[in-house]
């Protein structure tokens, strides 16, 4: 490039410098090249870990759904197995030697053989039989296939009528029941997440048809006797192992939630946090790739559920059905659970049906046409005003007066999607407490010329399920989502105290001893008594069911407990003895003593409003809905009931005495 004889210049001492420049850059450059070739590779490999990890999950949740539902039939199965030990335990100390011989040759299995040659012959049995007797008595208190997920409702199934049969004797044998299924929801995991449900009216509400059947609407059918006499008077029960089922007409499937309704979102089974219906573990992959509306009705789908029949004072529940007989030969559904275990039908004393303050049948007086399901009723001291809480405001009715409703004032309370769950008027009727999907409870200025928010209460919950107001109306109790229960000052508008002790969402209150001491209930299977002035917990009492409602007798030491297993149990507050009533079909959703405490109500999934006396449970009447009934409320002095359905109205009954 430059001549050979050019003279040397001080540029040439630095070429060799130059020259390792160039070769130091070049090979920067294949570093460079070959370290982002490399980057591309592992960037490659990454992105086929993470959809080999995103496969892994889908299977994981795939396998865990799986094992769930696996374990879930197991406890199905192994339920049946007790129940059906449990019956033959009772049945066969009714039977004679005679009849008992062919069934001890049919079964040569030896732990059998072992256990009929250590009980003692006779028909009176011996301690060991009734000891096995008081231990397989245990599952009639267990709601079927128990979970403790967000209310695992049992479904009933529609069932083929019941077909003749007799037994060696010739003697029409008892009726078995007909098992029922369960839901394939998720249970213990949920739980322990912290779903947010009274799990029991959201999947009640996910089972409601989008509107009122035609067929059932109220508006048009005069005032009618809506009650039927109680079980108790039922002297056809013993015909029903001979008879077929009833007619077709008194069965209906209905039909299952269509997507456009609103509840799989405001009642899903989601989390805390959003309350917008998005699904919970195990399932939350699948709610990864469908809206919150698809995922909760897919994967929580429900299966048709069967009616009550046309004649329910000739219905004994299923469960009832197969236990022992009253003297009288009436299957019985009231049993006395005494302090060691042992349960035995109840006898009704003659006047259990009669006498001062107890109710003959009740009326249907007024239709109240919410238009949205209706979660939470009340009633006013006068009777003059009724309150019913449905999706984002409190309607507020004038049924003093007779001919058709329409409500007089509108409460808007939560955002228009959420839920009222509870509202409580205070003992002189100048304020309304509202509580819902909401963190913050309203507290509404009735005696206002127009009804207006006179101050808002906000807690760290997501959302309050039930309310309860002290007999001073200076305190309100909230049981919030996260199974705390808030206790508010009234006048300063302040929390006062938190009770912890659920371990899942507290559903239902009620106050007790003049203001002194809190029942609650939760979704953790337990209910709970708290000492208010010293703020502590008195008793525990544990249950292998859900509990959805309660209430404490105004005047007695007895609690009405209704559960998810369908069954209403009261219990003695100072003494290890309960009673037991079996008639509900589905969970128990609400539960109201009247005032006087000689009888109360309870209403449930199955369209039902049973009316009982306090405390061995004999059945005054029945009223029969078209819904389910989720929520009730008896007057101050007793003459009106009010309840709230799943078809978006609300129901007045007269009380006849």
């Amino acid at each position: 490039m430059y001549p050979q004889g050019r003279h040397p210049t001080p540029l040439q001492s630095g070429q060799p410098f130059k020259f390792s420049i160039l070769e130091i850059c070049d090979r920067i450059k294949e570093e460079f090249q070959f370290l982002q070739a490399q980057y591309h590779s592992l960037k490659l490999e990454c992105e086929k870990l993470a959809s080999e990890k995103t496969e892994m999950q889908r299977h994981y949740v795939m396998y865990y759904e799986m094992s769930y539902g696996l374990n879930i039939e197991m406890h199905k199965q192994a339920e049946i197995v007790k129940r059906l030990s449990g019956i033959c335990a009772q049945i066969i100390p009714f039977l004679t030697q005679e009849e008992r011989a062919p069934s001890r040759s049919a079964s040569p299995s030896p732990p059998e053989s072992l256990v009929e040659e250590e009980r003692p012959s006779g028909p009176g049995g011996g301690g060991k039989q009734r000891a096995d007797e008081k231990e397989l008595s245990g599952p009639y208190e267990s709601d079927e296939d128990k979970s403790d997920y967000n209310l695992v409702v049992d479904e009933d199934q529609p069932s083929e009528p019941p077909s003749p049969a007799t037994t060696p004797c010739g003697k029409v044998p008892i009726c078995v029941p007909a098992r029922r299924d369960l839901v394939d929801s998720p249970a213990s995991l949920a739980s322990s997440l912290g779903s947010p449900l009274p799990r029991a009216k959201e999947l009640i509400l996910n089972d409601l048809p989008p509107s009122t059947p035609a067929s059932k609407s109220c508006d048009s059918s005069p005032p009618q006797d809506a009650s039927t006499p109680g079980p108790s008077s039922a002297s056809h029960l013993c015909q029903l192992a001979a008879k077929p089922a009833p007619s077709t007409d008194s069965i209906a499937l209905r039909s299952p939630l269509t997507l456009s309704s609103p509840f799989t979102t405001s009642f899903s089974l989601g989390s805390h946090s959003t309350l917008n219906g998005d699904l919970s573990v195990p399932s939350s992959y699948v709610s990864l790739h469908l809206s919150p509306q698809v995922s909760s009705s897919v994967v929580y789908g429900r299966s048709p559920m069967m009616a009550f029949e046309s004649h329910p004072h000739l219905r004994a529940s299923s469960v009832s059905s197969s236990l022992p007989s009253i003297p009288g030969g009436k299957p019985a559904y009231s049993f006395h659970v005494s302090a060691d275990g042992q349960m035995q039908p109840v006898p009704f004393p003659s006047d259990a049906l009669v006498g001062a303050g107890i109710p003959r049948h009740a009326r249907q007086l007024h239709t109240l046409a919410h238009g949205e399901v209706v979660c939470a009723v009340t009633i006013s001291g006068s009777t003059q005003h009724v309150y019913t809480g449905g999706k984002g405001c409190v309607k507020v009715w004038d049924v003093g007066q007779p001919g058709a409703k329409t409500p007089v004032a509108q409460l808007d309370c939560l955002n228009r999607d959420n839920y009222i769950r509870s509202c409580k008027l205070l003992p002189d009727g100048r304020s309304l407490i509202v509580g819902g999907e909401a963190s913050t409870l309203s507290i509404w200025d009735l005696a206002a010329p127009t009804p207006r928010i006179k101050a808002e209460l906000t807690s760290s919950a997501p959302a309050c399920y039930a309310l309860a107001v002290s007999p001073d109306a200076k305190v309100c109790f909230s049981c919030c989502s996260d199974g705390n229960i808030v206790v508010w000052d009234l006048q300063n508008q302040t929390m006062v105290r938190q009770f912890q002790g659920h371990t899942d969402g507290a559903s239902c209150i009620d106050v007790s001893d003049y203001g002194t001491r809190l029942w609650t209930g939760g979704l953790d299977n337990t209910v709970r008594c708290w000492d208010l002035r010293e703020g502590r917990q008195l008793q525990q009492h544990d249950f292998s069911s859900q509990i959805f409602s309660l209430g404490h007798c105004p005047n007695q030491d007895w609690l009405a407990v209704g559960m998810e297993s369908s069954n209403v149990e009261i219990l003695h507050v100072r003494k290890p003895e309960k009673y037991q009533l079996h008639l509900h079909e589905s969970c128990v959703l609400s539960l109201k003593f009247a005032s006087c405490g000689r009888w109360f109500v309870s209403t449930g999934k199955d369209n039902l409003l049973n009316a009982w006396r306090t405390p061995y449970g004999a059945s005054i009447f029945q009223s029969k809905e078209s819904s389910s009934v989720l929520s009730c409320d008896i007057s101050r002095n007793n003459k009106y009931i009010v309840t709230g359905s799943g078809d978006k109205k609300a129901t007045v009954y007269e009380v006849v005495y």
